[in-house]
């Protein structure tokens, strides 16, 4: 499906494909800690259908809990997410794929979790997505 998105200040926008059906909520204490939150929820879409239509994009590296090599882009004014990704060059033999934060997206209700990941890093008192399968880590 077609998805517009825009970082909280609005100099970022986007247009992309995303997949309603791969939608997450991911417990790892790095989405914890970057969201602000006590998980974050993320769609898949493919690098080829994300275009950039205004703003710049800052580009942050960081070793994931997995101990993949991920590549977070934000807004380089107001901070918000967009999505985190593999490092380009890394040796990969498919296209990467983009997790966009669905809080940036315009059709952010669409986006309902269909799975959860890193269920070990899930704080106690988070109950309300106790009815999905997980796994506990990626």
């Amino acid at each position: 499906m077609q998805v517009h998105g825009s970082c909280h200040c609005g100099q970022v926008t986007f247009t992309s494909e995303a997949m309603p059906e791969h939608t997450v909520v991911c417990h790892c204490r790095d989405c914890q800690v970057m969201s602000g939150g006590p998980y974050r929820s993320i769609v898949s879409s493919k690098e080829s259908d994300f275009v950039l239509l205004s703003g710049e994009l800052t580009l942050y590296y960081k070793t994931g809990d997995s101990g993949n090599p991920r590549e977070l882009a934000f807004c380089n004014r107001c901070g918000s997410h967009i999505y985190a990704t593999s490092r380009a060059g890394d040796e990969a033999t498919e296209p990467r794929s983009f997790g966009l934060r669905t809080g940036v997206l315009d059709e952010v209700a669409d986006f309902v979790p269909k799975f959860q990941v890193w269920c070990d890093s899930r704080l106690p008192w988070v109950g309300e997505f106790q009815q999905l399968p997980g796994q506990p880590k990626q």
